[in-house]
Parts: C-alpha cells; sequence; structure tokens
C-alpha cells in the first residue's frame, strides 16, 4: 500500500479534497466480478452509485491495471483510461509500483508520472498508522549493491 495522499479536485472544484492511494492486490478473481464486488463494497460504504460522475463521494475503489491485461467493455476499461493525466494516481502508485510498464502506452509509471505537466495538488500525508502496519517493500528489483 502507498501512502495517502491528500488532494485537490480534478474535474469538479466545488467541493472538498480527496484521500487517495494505491492498494496492491492478488487475485484469481476474474476483472468484472473483481468490480462487482468493488462496487458492492463501495455502495455498503455510502456511496450513492447513482450520483453525477466526478461528484463528491466517500469512496472511490478504480481497478488501475490487472496484470497485462487490457480490457475494453462497457463497465470496465482496464488500464484505467485517466491514469496517464492523474498525478493523484501516479505519485502513489509510482511509491509502490514504479517499473510497472502501461500495457497500452508502453511506458513505466515513473516515465508517465515524468511527463506529466505538474503535481500540483498532490500532499503526501503523514502517516497515522506508523507503527502499526508492516513496512511493505516496493517493487522487487535488482539487490542494492554494496558499498
Amino acid at each position: 500500500m502507498s501512502s495517502v495522499y491528500e488532494t485537490e479536485p480534478m474535474y469538479r472544484e466545488d467541493q472538498g479534497w480527496f484521500l487517495n492511494c494505491v492498494v496492491v492486490v492478488e487475485t484469481d478473481v476474474e476483472p468484472i466480478e473483481l468490480l462487482g464486488w468493488l462496487k458492492e463494497a463501495e455502495t455498503e460504504m455510502g456511496r450513492d452509485q447513482q450520483a453525477a460522475r466526478n461528484a463528491p463521494r466517500v469512496i472511490d475503489i478504480d481497478i488501475l491495471f490487472y496484470a497485462e491485461m487490457v480490457i475494453s467493455g462497457p463497465s470496465l476499461q482496464v488500464p484505467h483510461p485517466g491514469i496517464a493525466e492523474r498525478a493523484f494516481v501516479l505519485v502513489p502508485l509510482d511509491e509502490v509500483r514504479p517499473l510497472l510498464v502501461h500495457p497500452v502506452l508502453k511506458k513505466t509509471v515513473t516515465e508517465l508520472l515524468q511527463e506529466l505537466r505538474t503535481r500540483k495538488g498532490v500532499v503526501k500525508m503523514p502517516c497515522l498508522l506508523s507503527g502499526f502496519l508492516p513496512s511493505l517493500p516496493r517493487q522487487p528489483g535488482p539487490p542494492a549493491a554494496s558499498p
């Protein structure tokens, strides 16, 4: 799980700032079934699924990537179509999966983040759970060279 970031609204500025993070999950659940489970969880947490697009909401859970799959359906698009333009997604995603390659754009998360015009409005929050959660490693990579 990434750090939590306070982020300003992107499409409708007549609302408060949001809290965003990225959670990496491994599952055998098919993507459309996972989406259904996530929508059900959002509803149980108080989200109005009929509210206007980008309206204020108590929770919003998106499937950003699903392995290397590319899915283009009426209810699910993977990778999430807005990733490349959203600092509020790329900043936390870069924390946990910097080398993940976007299967359509063929660029890593770090490269996409470097191409953004601004990271304005993405503020890392202090860790309120410090000491309660184990430290999770970043994406596996080669061992660090010893001095």
